[in-house]
């Protein structure tokens, strides 16, 4: 381990030495490479990302903060390197004619264009040495003095000085010095509409100007977006942030700033005259839909009209659209005070029925202080058509290729709706474990797939009390059903959910599975140690060990099954007390739970706050809740009907035995934006499904598994855990789980970046039928099995996605139990290599 960072320290100092001597290459002379900046604020140093990022000139980037990888890359290249390249080939009198006579003049152009080209490369991917300019030092100057003045420090001031360190090499150093700040002391009005003045009044406990609060200007523009957004949404439609002004008195008031807030009447323009009229409060008189508007026919007649809830709906054809559909995605009602959010709102609702391009709302101003609003809807094409095709490759099949045809149908029953048809057909080849004949394209999966998206609440009973259309609500529902031949143990699947979405607040997103049925019936259980050779292998060196086949291989599924009977009923040398008898017992309990079909029929609800302004957000929070319940109904019906219990004392509904569960999840992730491209992301991650009743374990598809690239990445996929236990088999899953990362992530040059993280983490069984010891949770002493894992990453960002390449080091890991955990297999030759597609969390 030591040795390990030695090295690497090592190679960063001999690069580090072979490029300083190289740094001022390309620094003309009489000017200085900037390679420090100082700020010094009231005698102090200022090390804060916010300070030094007001500075026009930052020092070159370095890598690891030793060396300025970038300078040196771009000193490399040659500046006028097609002019030498040519002076080069003419220094020789008729070289150029041999050259072209051997190579041909094109073969030659494109040499020189691969020279300039790799010239121009290194240029773009490295970075010019930041040469110090006096003006960008007093534009630095100029930027503190602002940041602080606008922060309430009127009487500040700023200065530099450079230092040379060398005859090409200088630093700088900003002072500044802030004075006393300024306070708010006072509030005036000088309102000229009284309608202003009262709407104003209504609402000045939410004013950003606060008495005794130091003085930003950030507050004073944020004070005047809240004043217009207050006043457009209260009806004012002239209204307009240019009418709000602020005028500061700060002399001899002893560094306090006495407020006089000015709003000003509506400013109308004419020619050459100009004048001034009280603003007022408009109602929307009429809302007119044209539900077929196109350019084409926007000078025709209007054929079909419909006035609903004092709504105007228009068609130029025959009306195709149910006139509640539209209404209630239309937020401008008619005779309601005029709201600017509320146009916002209709062209959000018009675009998720995704059965319209984008919507046109236009006001119209009526005499009578009223607004008309015209709201233009192009329709899509009813029918759309989509195909897909894909080859791939995975440790199941060594090809495979899959082709998805899909129909969708938009306004399905004339209310919006939308109902999308897909199937799924693929085909692979592989090598069957269970099979000695090797066939081709012996892999096939077929599926379809039906899902209904209503864009209101499905329900008998009218929801607009408890989920408002301002929430933006949806219906799904959706049946599905699969099967696959030869992968695996052979599976047919079928799925139904129907669910409801709505959004309580811009950041917030919930969804309520009301229904969600699956039900997976496996067609090749005899297969099973196929699949999972590992089981196979331990059964079979315990069998070869007492000699209980002769010394042969056990053959599945017969011979298996009859050695697992033999052990477990005493039929041979392994007794009840033996460790072969304990694992013989576990293979076999895995083998059952694993090959039984399973049926489950859960409700769950899940909870999203996700902050984010933009995908390009650095600088956000993300809060996921999910509870779900399943079997719970299934429980019920078997109560009450008096239904019999089957041989393992558990319920049956459609002779299957179904799941019975509590699931919870709790996901919190975290970034932080330190600029200068350097973000700290941080994620933590509970998960726990408890079985009662009709189940004494979770569903392999409900239970939790650790490990893989975007999890612990020390470890691969489903290879952790549970616990500290050692077990080899190829998926370890589990029902609760605990996972922790952190990540910081920095730019290294251009669209290249690098990462170093730390993830920690496990699965555990707990209060299941699982008894292993090393494998359960059983008190806050077994979380000392938390596995930690390190390691470095590298990434290119392609703009739409971002290739992820990540190294993870095994740093503690449970499963040496007693033995020291630490940095055993710390070392290349046990890592973990990752490969993934955008950020892990």
């Amino acid at each position: 381990m030591k040795l390990f960072f030695s090295k690497i320290a090592l190679i960063i100092f001999c690069l580090g030495v072979l490029f300083s001597c190289n740094s001022v290459k390309r620094v003309p002379e009489g000017k200085k490479l900037l390679v420090k900046n100082t700020i010094l604020v009231n005698g102090e140093k200022n090390k804060t990302e916010r300070i030094n990022n007001l500075l026009y000139q930052q020092k070159n980037r370095e890598l690891l903060g030793i060396t300025p990888l970038r300078l040196h890359i771009y000193n490399l290249a040659r500046p006028n390197i097609d002019s030498i390249i040519n002076a080069g080939i003419d220094a020789k009198p008729k070289k150029r004619q041999h050259l072209e006579n051997f190579l041909s003049k094109k073969q030659l152009d494109k040499y020189i264009d691969s020279r300039i080209g790799f010239n121009n490369w290194l240029k773009k991917t490295g970075e010019a040495p930041t040469i110090i300019n006096e003006e960008k030092t007093k534009k630095s100057e100029n930027q503190l003095k602002a940041y602080y003045f606008n922060n309430g420090w009127f009487n500040v001031e700023a200065s530099s000085e450079v230092t040379q360190i060398s005859d090409k090499k200088a630093e700088i150093t900003y002072n500044v010095t802030t004075g006393k700040p300024y306070i708010v002391d006072s509030l005036s009005l000088d309102i000229a509409s009284p309608v202003i003045d009262s709407l104003y009044q209504t609402e000045i406990t939410n004013s950003h100007i606060v008495q005794g609060k130091q003085y930003e200007t950030t507050d004073f523009e944020t004070e005047k977006n809240r004043i217009t957004y207050q006043m457009r949404n209260s009806g004012v439609y002239h209204f307009s942030e240019d009418y709000v002004f602020f005028e500061m008195d700060t002399v001899y008031t002893n560094n306090k700033v006495n407020v006089e807030l000015q709003i000003s009447n509506r400013k109308i323009t004419s020619l050459d005259s100009s004048y001034t009229l009280p603003l007022h409060i408009y109602k929307v008189k009429d809302v007119n839909i044209y539900t077929d508007y196109s350019y084409q026919n926007q000078a025709q007649q209007i054929s079909d009209t419909v006035q609903y809830k004092n709504y105007n709906l228009y068609s130029f054809n025959k009306m195709r659209f149910k006139p509640k559909a539209l209404t209630d995605a239309v937020f401008i009602a008619p005779n309601k005070i005029y709201q600017d959010k509320d146009r916002g709102n209709s062209y959000r609702h018009l675009s998720d029925l995704k059965t319209f391009s984008y919507p046109d709302i236009e006001y119209i101003e009526n005499p009578d202080t009223t607004l008309t609003a015209n709201i233009y809807l192009t329709p899509k094409k009813r029918f759309a058509l989509n195909l897909s095709a894909e080859a791939y490759q995975s440790n199941i099949q060594t090809v495979g290729f899959s082709f998805n045809p899909g129909l969708l149908i938009r306004n399905v029953f004339r209310g919006a709706e939308t109902l999308e048809i897909s199937a799924l057909g693929s085909i692979g080849a592989s090598k069957d474990a269970g099979d000695n004949r090797d066939r081709f394209f012996d892999i096939n999966e077929l599926g379809a797939n039906l899902k209904l998206t209503i864009p209101r609440l499905f329900f008998p009973f009218n929801t607009e009390k408890i989920i408002p259309k301002t929430m933006f609500p949806s219906t799904r529902i959706s049946l599905s059903t699969t099967s696959q031949t030869n992968i695996g143990l052979d599976k047919q699947t079928f799925s139904g959910v129907f669910n409801y979405k709505w959004h309580p607040s811009n950041i917030v997103t919930n969804r309520l599975d009301l229904f969600n049925v699956q039900y997976v019936k496996n067609l090749n259980p005899n297969n099973y140690f196929g699949v999972y050779g590992n089981s196979y292998n331990s059964l079979n060196d315990i069998a070869s060990s007492i000699n209980y086949n002769n010394g042969n291989d056990l053959t599945y599924p017969s011979q298996t099954d009859a050695f697992i009977n033999d052990v477990l009923n005493g039929n041979t040398s392994i007794t009840a007390n033996d460790d072969d008898y304990d694992t013989v017992s576990a293979i076999n309990e895995r083998k059952e739970r694993l090959t039984e079909d399973n049926l489950i029929f859960a409700t769950n609800f899940n909870y999203v706050r996700d902050n984010r302004e933009t995908l390009y957000d650095e600088t956000f929070s993300i809060f996921r809740f999910k509870i779900e319940f399943a079997g719970n109904l299934f429980s019920t019906i078997a109560s009450l009907s008096g239904l019999d219990k089957n041989s393992n004392d558990r319920y049956e509904m459609f002779n299957v035995a179904y799941s019975q569960y509590a699931k919870t999840e709790l996901d919190y992730v975290k970034h932080w934006d330190l600029g200068k491209k350097n973000v700290v992301a941080i994620r933590s991650f509970f998960g726990f499904a408890i079985p009662y009743g009709n189940s004494t374990n979770i569903p392999f598809s409900k239970s939790f598994f650790a490990g893989g690239a975007n999890d612990n990445r020390a470890w691969t996929a489903y290879s952790l855990g549970p616990g500290s236990s050692e077990s080899n088999n190829e998926f370890n899953e589990a029902n609760l789980k605990i996972a922790l990362s952190a990540e910081q992530r920095f730019n290294i040059f251009g669209s290249f970046h690098g990462a170093l993280f730390i993830d920690a983490g496990n699965i555990w069984n707990a209060l299941d039928d699982v008894e292993d010891d090393n494998a359960t949770l059983d008190s806050f002493n077994s979380l000392k099995d938390i596995a930690i894992g390190s390691g470095m990453g590298f990434r290119y960002d392609f703009g739409p996605v971002l290739f992820r390449f990540d190294i993870g080091f095994k740093t503690y890991d449970p499963s040496y139990l007693d033995q020291n955990r630490w940095f055993n297999d710390y070392n290349f030759q046990n890592a973990v290599y990752n490969i993934g597609i955008n950020y892990p969390f």
